[in-house]
Order: C-alpha cells, then sequence, then structure tokens
C-alpha cells in the first residue's frame, strides 16, 4: 500500500461542473453569483461604517456576519474557477489545510455569532431597558472574538489532524473544496473515532446556538404577541423573521450534512448542499437584511444623497 502523506504532494478536486457547456454554464451562474455575494456584503460592511445611524450593537454585529460571509465565498470559489478555467483540479497538500482551515473557523464562527445576534435581538426586545447595559460594546466585542477564536480552535484540531493521517491510493476528493469528511474517504486507517468527533463539534458549533436562538425566539414572541403597538409588533417581527430565515438557510443544510451516518451520505448530495451554504446563502443574507429593513434602506438612501450633494 502506497503512502502519499508527504506534504510536497497534491490532491485532486474533482470539482463541481462538468467539461462541457453545461458545465460552462453553471460556471458562469456560479461567478455571478460570487460577484453579487461579494458586492452585497462588501456594500452592507461599508454602509454600516458610514451611516451613523447604524452604529448600534445589531449592526455592528451583522457587519461582522458580512465580513465572514464575505471571507467564506471567498475562501471557496477563486480556487474553483481557476481549476475549471485551467483545467488544472490540483490544489497542493498545505493548499488544502489552509482552505480546511479557513472553511472550518468561519463555519464554526458563522453559527456562534448567529447565535449572538439572536441575543442582541432577546435583550432589545425583552428587556429593553437593560439593552445597553446587556449589550454594550465592549460585550458586542468579546462575542466577535469569542465567535472567531472558538472557530479557529475547532478548526484547527480538524486540520490538524486530516493533514497528520496516512493517505493512500487515489488522491482524487470528490467535492470542490476541501471539505475533511470528503478528504477522509481516502484515509489509510479507520477514521470512526474522528467521524464521533464532527459530530460533537457539529453538536456544539450548530446544535447548542440553534437551541439558545430557538429559545430567544419563543421568548421574543410571547412578549411581541403582548404588545400594544401594532407598529412595535410589525417591527419586530419583520426583524426576527429575518433573522429566522438567515438561521435557516445557514443551519438545515449543515445540519443534514454533518450529522447524518457516514453510510448515507453520497458525494453528489454533499456537493450540492455545500453550494447552498458556501455560495448560496452568503449572496442571499446581505440582500435579505437589506431589501426587508427599512434602516438600512434608509441608510442606504442617506448614504447615496451626501455622495450625490459632495459631487455636486
Amino acid at each position: 500500500m502506497e503512502n502519499y502523506n508527504q506534504t510536497s504532494i497534491y490532491f485532486i478536486l474533482l470539482g463541481l461542473f462538468p467539461s462541457s457547456r453545461i458545465g460552462m454554464f453553471l460556471f458562469i451562474i456560479i461567478v455571478l453569483i460570487f460577484l453579487i455575494a461579494l458586492f452585497g456584503n462588501f456594500s452592507m460592511i461599508l454602509l454600516i461604517f458610514l451611516d451613523n445611524n447604524l452604529h448600534t450593537p445589531m449592526y455592528f454585529l451583522l457587519s461582522q456576519f458580512s465580513l465572514m460571509d464575505l471571507t467564506y465565498i471567498s475562501t471557496i470559489v477563486p480556487k474553483m474557477a481557476y481549476n475549471f478555467l485551467f483545467d488544472d483540479k490540483s490544489i497542493s497538500f498545505i493548499g488544502c489545510g489552509i482552505q480546511s482551515f479557513f472553511f472550518l473557523t468561519l463555519a464554526g464562527a458563522e453559527g456562534l455569532l448567529l447565535a449572538a445576534m439572536a441575543y442582541d435581538r432577546f435583550v432589545a426586545i425583552c428587556f429593553p431597558l437593560h439593552y445597553h447595559i446587556r449589550v454594550s460594546k465592549r460585550i458586542c466585542v468579546l462575542m466577535i472574538l469569542g465567535s472567531w477564536v472558538m472557530g479557529s480552535i475547532n478548526s484547527f484540531a480538524h486540520t490538524a489532524y486530516a493533514l497528520n493521517i496516512p493517505y493512500c491510493q487515489s488522491r482524487a476528493i470528490n467535492h470542490f473544496f476541501c471539505d475533511v469528511p470528503a478528504m477522509l474517504t481516502l484515509a489509510c486507517i479507520d477514521t470512526w473515532v474522528y467521524e464521533s468527533t464532527v459530530f460533537v463539534s457539529t453538536t456544539i458549533f450548530l446544535l447548542v446556538p440553534f437551541t439558545c436562538i430557538a429559545f430567544s425566539y419563543g421568548r421574543i414572541l410571547l412578549v411581541v404577541h403582548h404588545m400594544n403597538s401594532t407598529e412595535g409588533k410589525k417591527k419586530a417581527y419583520s426583524t426576527c423573521s429575518t433573522h429566522l430565515t438567515v438561521i435557516t438557510l445557514y443551519s438545515a443544510p449543515f445540519a443534514y450534512t454533518y450529522l447524518r451516518p457516514k453510510f448515507l451520505r453520497t458525494p453528489t448530495e454533499d456537493k450540492v448542499l455545500a453550494m447552498l451554504y458556501t455560495i448560496f446563502t452568503p449572496m442571499l443574507n446581505p440582500i435579505i437584511y437589506s431589501l426587508r429593513n427599512k434602516e438600512v434602506m434608509g441608510a442606504l438612501r442617506r448614504v447615496i444623497q451626501r455622495i450625490c450633494s459632495v459631487k455636486m
């Protein structure tokens, strides 16, 4: 049995598109989605930075979420596009590890940040008088740092394991990026212990935050139901429904992918689901938060008017 576990070797990413006209058509669609995601998330970050009315904890957290989405999709799509355009499906051993590290870091950090955003809405609606104490700028920074640090630690452990196990025979990863479970199908050893840690990590970074989010929104709905103000109800429902939409788009494909037993998973299904949380969701998030948010649209008008007045 030949062992390929050397830092000088490379993997082959089988990719997402067939080498045909259909593949080129799908590739163009993905590139357009990538450009929309870049523009949307960068615009959201810039808008929150430029408009003083958006300098609140909720939008500070949202700007970090956009930053994560921006980095998230940039970790996956450029390499996939390069491989398709130049018909070069290889990725170095170290490059695969770096891509895997950033993907897992951002995936874990986003789950925790979504929980932080739910906590922000929970305090704002259920304890409005205590909001500036419970969700101060310092607490926001700590929640953001905590998300990045915990995501990085989890990612480092998984990536270090993936880079230090022996690989043999085929080096072809049946995926469009270096997803650790897909890499482990090439391993020479039994990885059932590691697969158990994947379940534990998914529980910590997905199910636990989701449980906290569900609890927060359950309390929020009870409080909103007893509100006397119709306008207040509409605003609360709008904000919460927006957040719940994003959480569903993020959590559902992740949970379905990583919490299923190995024998129920197929490479094709994994790739389709991965497209949802690595490509489509980063594009949809800024659209959902902007088009359904009057404060964001108002800020956009103010910034455009300011730019036009400066030019005149």
